[in-house]
């Protein structure tokens, strides 16, 4: 099965194929290296294509939040349990004995929290950072076809000997 990451990295590439495919398939003006093609096909990928990169973004954005939630969390974890230790730890003074216990287990409660938190905020940056490093490699892979794209449609134009549209 595969994760919306994947899913739309495959949708991009598709929609890049249908425009070459677009190209590749129009009708060639005679004498020319030009090309006629379905202009509400091409319009349509692109209103599609339009759509989705943002949503990727938004993905992105929503997973930052996300980590942040968590981290939020383990900070909220981690202080209920400083509290709850220091509640013990009050309650233990009574007695010299039980002090000495409880701030022993105060120092263990703390050191859970610690290591739990830094464990969760280890996660979810490890999650964010993959899902951030898999948009980008999609993102890079539509980039390359895409120039490759044009420096085909360059080639061609060249060969032609047309001038060549320069918008780099």
């Amino acid at each position: 099965m595969q994760t919306p990451e994947q899913t739309s990295s495959i949708d991009i590439l598709q929609w890049i194929d249908q425009l070459e495919a677009l190209l590749t398939d129009g009708w060639r003006l005679p004498f020319s290296a030009r090309v006629v093609v379905d202009e509400h096909a091409v319009f349509e990928i692109i209103d599609q294509m339009r759509i989705r990169i943002p949503e990727e973004l938004k993905q992105a954005r929503r997973i930052q939040q996300q980590q942040e939630r968590i981290l939020a969390q383990a900070k909220e974890e981690a202080n209920r349990i400083k509290a709850q230790a220091r509640q013990e730890a009050e309650a233990a003074l009574s007695q010299h004995e039980q002090v000495v216990v409880a701030q022993a287990k105060a120092e263990q409660i703390l050191e859970r929290a610690r290591a739990e938190a830094d464990a969760l905020r280890q996660e979810a940056d490890q999650y964010a950072l993959q899902v951030l490093r898999e948009l980008e490699a999609a993102l890079e892979a539509s980039l390359r076809q895409v120039r490759n794209g044009i420096k085909k449609i360059s080639s061609r134009q060249f060969e032609a000997g047309e001038p060549l549209d320069s918008e780099d």
